[in-house]
């Protein structure tokens, strides 16, 4: 990223501030919405459940959101970015292999929560209408809410994007003014700041423990901060969140204060089969105001937990955790994209879910188990950034002790919810992770029996091949991409490619090379000239969230060369030439199969099977770099993984 651009985004405005509010603010916003009414559930409202909840609420709300990932974990930005792959591209300069588990658990699991925040947020926002309407079925309208924010995806969020921002603005006013009403009438809910209510609860109720699975929720749009940063920026997110955490405080508090006025009536009592402390604490004219805000409200938390996986599966494929799929850019504005394939994918989850459940109280059971599993993964992740920045080790042994006794407690009182529903989203975060896990192992598996050879060795070889007239000339430019890291080294099947499988003689053999950084935004390039207009290495260095366009890149990287008089693109056939015609660029890629020869233990066998059935499923190499069809050759050539031992056979007359 340039350092005009990581100055914007250290930059702290007015704009910057309502910018934060509307992108990154929707889920952690949102929760108001079913939190208290999850803290009560069926039960009979008690005081100190009430101020326990909230209490526990607060200092969530304080030590997770606030101190954790606000003032901590927002320092370990990748040259601005956030998100738990980009802290994994961080720490994996420590050369500690094992934490590529970490960085895809947590990984799966914040895609998994993705696909169950809409169908909550939406559900929790329509079932609101039950108040005028007891009887309606809120599925239908919930999934055609759903359908319809998917579908505009394709044309960009840009234009509804500007609507997000005063939105956002209305919708947190509005749960501060309608919890500041009903705190007016009770200042005593006030003591709950006190930590001793949350103990009390946690030690002497009996279901004090598991209600942390329901306080969890407040907390769990925590990771989009960090996830978001590189749009917002950390000064603007820090400034914006006071506001953002007042606000949310006063309605929770809000409600609170309500509920303590009915001790020993249950929710549906006080507001029907759906009752909710959020509606109920709405003078009765407003209501239908306030349902409109909060779906608008839900709507805004879907789209950013959408945008938010399509970064998620773009740095995923980047750093090889996941296939190649089609990404599209529907607007100018940078950073953003479309996803087709995850799109529909994402849609089709989301609406299983609100099939599946049917009612947002069924949903919060599934909602909350997978995403402490992403947190305790940044936890794991965090320490290891701070060993690295050589932080001292008793500043971060009480962090981690803390957190890692705060996310576990989360995760075991979260368990109560597995087989109410919480299998859904583990099962989901599981599929990912193996889908991950394969994809990452087999590339590693693929790479450790790739066999390379010096260019040095072919250089005199491929000097007189491209001379050699009684061959065929194959194109005036060829090109292939590499995997080789080092310019002096090829793939042993390039040479084989050029040499032996046809002999394809051209004016000049370019090799190129992507190499994709730990930082999200840069494109750099290097040119090496092996051999003098023979043999030229073009090294692409790129951001982790950079776009792969190798056609477009290359065809600026000859440009160049050209213009400095370093390389000669005209045809080099007499007629064209003379006539200034340039001459044709044709690029080989390499298509791996599995060899019937290949001798792997099964757990390998396994992974290389499912890794090529996904790789058929997946882009294919040229989309995946943006490379013309129309001057592509794809060659198959056999892996063979542990190749057998020859065969001694007996020669017999």
């Amino acid at each position: 990223m340039s350092s005009a651009k990581k100055g914007h985004l250290s930059q702290l405005s007015l704009g910057g501030l309502l910018i934060t509010l509307g992108i990154i603010y929707g889920d952690i916003g949102t929760s108001p919405l079913y939190v208290m009414k999850a803290i009560i559930g069926g039960a009979a409202i008690n005081a100190d459940i009430i101020l326990g909840g909230v209490s526990c609420v607060f200092w969530t709300l304080t030590l997770q959101t606030t101190v954790k990932y606000v003032i901590i974990t927002l320092n370990a930005d990748n040259n601005g970015e956030g998100g738990i792959f980009a802290l994994y591209a961080l720490v994996r300069r420590t050369k500690v292999k094992w934490l590529i588990i970490p960085a895809i658990i947590g990984g799966s699991a914040l895609l998994a929560d993705g696909i169950i925040t809409p169908p909550i947020s939406v559900s929790s926002a329509i079932e609101g209408l039950r108040t005028y309407y007891p009887s309606i079925n809120t599925v239908p309208i919930v999934i055609g809410i759903l359908f319809v924010l998917f579908f505009i995806q394709q044309f960009g969020t840009s234009i509804v994007g500007k609507f997000f921002a005063p939105m956002m603005l209305i919708w947190f006013g509005m749960l501060g003014i309608l919890g500041g009403i009903q705190v007016f009438d009770n200042f005593e809910v006030f003591k709950a700041l006190n930590p001793y209510y949350a103990f009390h609860l946690l030690k002497l109720h009996p279901e004090g423990f598991y209600i942390l699975g329901a306080v969890f929720l407040c907390t769990t749009g925590a990771e989009a901060l960090y996830s978001d940063m590189g749009h917002c920026g950390r000064k603007n997110i820090r400034v914006s969140w006071i506001f953002v955490k007042s606000m949310l405080v006063l309605n929770y508090f809000g409600q609170a204060a309500y509920l303590l006025r009915f001790e020993g009536k249950t929710l549906v009592e006080l507001g029907g089969p759906n009752g909710n402390p959020f509606y109920l604490i709405m003078a009765d004219w407003f209501q239908p105001i306030g349902i409109t805000i909060a779906t608008l409200a839900a709507v805004i938390a879907s789209q950013a937990l959408i945008s938010g996986s399509f970064t998620l599966i773009n740095e995923a494929m980047r750093l090889n955790f996941w296939p190649k799929v089609t990404i599209k850019y529907p607007t100018e504005l940078k950073g953003q994209m479309y996803i087709p394939s995850v799109n529909w994918l994402l849609f089709l989850g989301c609406a299983l879910i609100v099939i599946h459940f049917e009612e947002s109280t069924n949903m919060e059971a599934a909602y909350g188990l997978a995403i402490v599993l992403c947190m305790i993964m940044t936890t794991i992740l965090l320490n290891f950034y701070m060993i690295m920045k050589r932080v001292k080790w008793y500043f971060i042994a009480p962090i981690i002790t803390i957190y890692g006794i705060i996310e576990f407690s989360f995760f075991f009182a979260n368990i109560k919810k597995f087989s109410h529903g919480g299998y859904v989203t583990i099962i989901i975060a599981l599929l990912l992770i193996t889908i991950m896990f394969t994809w990452f192992r087999a590339k590693t598996i693929s790479k450790s029996y790739t066999k390379f050879v010096k260019i040095n060795d072919y250089k005199k070889v491929l000097a007189e091949l491209s001379t050699d007239l009684t061959i065929p000339k194959y194109a005036t430019h060829l090109v292939y991409l590499t995997n080789s890291s080092r310019t002096d080294e090829i793939e042993e099947k390039v040479m084989y490619s050029i040499l032996q499988k046809r002999p394809k003689r051209a004016d000049i053999y370019w090799f190129i090379h992507v190499n994709i950084l730990n930082e999200p935004y840069k494109t750099e390039y290097k040119v090496t000239e092996i051999l003098h207009d023979d043999i030229i290495r073009v090294d692409f260095n790129l951001g982790f969230r950079e776009p792969t366009k190798i056609n477009i890149m290359f065809r600026e990287v000859v440009k160049n060369m050209v213009q400095n008089k370093e390389v000669d693109v005209t045809s080099r056939y007499a007629s064209l030439s003379k006539n200034n015609i340039l001459g044709d660029f044709k690029f080989v890629l390499s298509e791996k199969f599995l060899s019937n020869d290949s001798d792997m233990i099964w757990h390998e066998k396994l992974i290389m099977n499912t890794y090529f059935l996904i790789k058929k499923l997946s882009l294919s190499e040229e989309k995946a770099f943006g490379l013309d069809s129309s001057s592509v050759k794809i060659e198959k050539f056999p892996m063979v993984v542990n190749p057998p031992e020859s065969i001694c056979m007996k020669r017999i007359d």
